[in-house]
């Protein structure tokens, strides 16, 4: 069954990359709002795209449509498929692209010379299938996160995905493709914050996160994340991504994890909590405490990194920076846009605005994303630029040497440079902490994360 990861009454992936607005909220708590401008490299990207590559779509429940939607507007995507064995969804799904071939069978997709990438939306655990088959067609790979259900379907996933050097494969990560947490990145990771001492994510949702459907058997199907044999939980589905954030701006694989859920709320057919807290212990002392629930909307969802001089807030498409009052200056805050937040003075941290400028020049508003700049569009944007790039190169090295040099192909291949996004071992690792935390919600326990157990062998 290719039904789609997202499908609930009420609830969608954007849902969670948006998120409420809290402009307000900190405002009031003397937020200082951080800005990455567009850089002109990124500008001259947009003005001249590449070209298109046909792509196909497996799997279009409601994160499915979302993708269909997103890639249409694409100027780098020709939508020339879309798939999922259950009709209604192949209905909705055909008027945002016309033109696409519709099926329910994915083979057919692989067996499509002409098709190029496919992005998989698809129940996490069906994945597996679905990603090994599409790298053995020589198909570019994209696949949502989590990249599966178990450590050994991911693993699996990634070794194969390792093996075709000459394709793109690409985890759902989308936080590992969006231009405001690469401006974050060097900011955290510089020590900008102080001695990083905690970090926490929520997300905060009523839904119930079930289906209905009048087929029993298609109710169940469409309803795979209410039971622990076919889904990961809140844990895996999407506090996978803050999770794996937070690792990334650590520089840090977790160490161990100590969870806790139950159903709260939803007393029906499930054994899936719908409202778990764990907390993840970093190196260095740092922990990390996530929480989520289906059971209360309030305060919606965001993230926070915590150092002893200041505290970063990601939340609704922008960040925020709080300083401590005896935090030491970073040199260059003479010179930054200044704003009143309630009793304290907040500085704007905005790319290429951290030195000091002419006296004749003007300081510039900051530049923020466009409504179509999110986090999904641009992971995809990637997705689709670095398999464009692999094959273009490809073709310009069999042009010029011919395809019997294998290796020689290969070298040339890994010396093509890449756009911002998750790999397979990002992608592997984050599946690797997503299902010990969830063994450890659903058991109450805290389970210690072996080094090993992070690494493709």
């Amino acid at each position: 069954m290719n039904q789609n990861k997202s499908e609930s009454l009420g609830y969608n992936r954007r849902d969670f990359l948006k998120g409420g607005s809290a402009v307000t909220l900190m405002t009031m708590l003397g937020g200082v709002e951080l800005f990455a401008q567009a850089s002109a490299e990124t500008s001259d990207e947009t003005a001249k795209p590449a070209g298109k590559i046909k792509v196909a779509v497996i799997g279009l429940g409601a994160w499915g449509r979302e993708i269909v939607n997103t890639l249409v507007r694409s100027s780098q995507a020709d939508v020339a498929a879309i798939c999922d064995t259950y009709s209604p969804f192949l209905k909705r799904t055909a008027n945002a692209a016309p033109g696409a071939t519709q099926t329910g069978d994915y083979k057919t997709i692989l067996e499509n010379k002409d098709i190029k990438a496919v992005i998989i939306a698809t129940p996490t655990h069906l994945h597996k299938e679905i990603a090994l088959a599409a790298l053995k067609a020589g198909k570019h790979v994209y696949c949502e996160a989590p990249l599966a259900g178990s450590i050994e379907d991911a693993r699996e996933i990634a070794l194969a995905a390792k093996a075709a050097r000459q394709l793109v494969f690409q985890s759902g990560l989308q936080m590992r493709s969006d231009p405001l947490r690469h401006f974050l990145l060097p900011f955290i990771r510089s020590g900008a914050l102080g001695k990083s001492v905690q970090a926490r994510a929520q997300w905060h949702k009523k839904t119930s996160w079930r289906s209905a459907s009048p087929n029993p058997e298609q109710e169940k199907a469409l309803n795979w994340r209410l039971r622990q044999a076919t889904s990961l939980g809140l844990i895996g589905e999407i506090g996978s991504h803050s999770i794996d954030q937070a690792g990334w701006f650590l520089n840090a694989l977790p160490t161990a994890v100590t969870g806790f859920g139950s159903v709260a709320f939803w007393k029906e057919d499930r054994d899936v909590p719908d409202t778990i807290q764990a907390v993840l212990e970093f190196p260095g002392g740092v922990r990390m405490f996530y929480d989520a629930t289906l059971a209360n909307s309030f305060d919606g969802e965001y993230e926070m990194l915590y150092g002893s001089d200041a505290a970063v807030m990601m939340r609704d498409g922008k960040a925020w920076m709080f300083k401590e009052v005896d935090s030491p200056l970073l040199g260059w805050e003479v010179y930054a846009d200044k704003m009143t937040f309630y009793k304290e003075t907040g500085i704007a941290i905005v790319a290429g605005k951290s030195k000091a400028m002419p006296a004749n020049e003007q300081p510039q508003p900051a530049q923020e994303a466009t409504s179509t700049d999110t986090p999904l569009s641009v992971a995809l944007g990637n997705f689709l630029r670095n398999a464009q790039d692999l094959a273009t190169a490809a073709e310009d090295y069999e042009a010029s040497y011919g395809s019997d040099d294998v290796e020689g192909l290969m070298e040339h291949l890994s010396a093509v440079p890449r756009r911002a996004a998750a790999g397979y071992l990002e992608g592997y690792q984050a599946v690797v902490t997503a299902v010990k935390a969830n063994e450890s919600i659903l058991g109450g326990k805290r389970i210690e994360l072996k080094p090993e157990w992070y690494e493709l062998a």
